[in-house]
């Protein structure tokens, strides 16, 4: 489907990102460097901020469902 719009182009970017198989090597990169070893606090640090980003990114997708185009598969209408 062609991008028609700006907010087109954000959904689609935002759930690519959370669909992609390349975000989990990412995620293990990411939490090399940010858990040492055997640190339980950083661990839950680092799943919970996993978890709230995920979160803000599919907020994000919702936001802009209704503004999609009207023959996208994903379109909703505004309740």
């Amino acid at each position: 489907m062609r991008a028609k719009t700006q907010i087109h182009v954000e959904y689609e970017v935002f759930k690519a990102l959370l669909d992609s198989d390349y975000i989990g090597e990412v995620m293990v990169d990411v939490k090399n460097e940010l858990v040492p070893n055997n640190d339980e606090i950083a661990l839950k640090r680092f799943d919970e901020g996993v978890k709230s980003a995920a979160k803000l990114i599919h907020n994000l997708m919702e936001r802009r469902i209704h503004r999609l185009p009207q023959d996208h598969p994903d379109f909703h209408e505004k309740v």
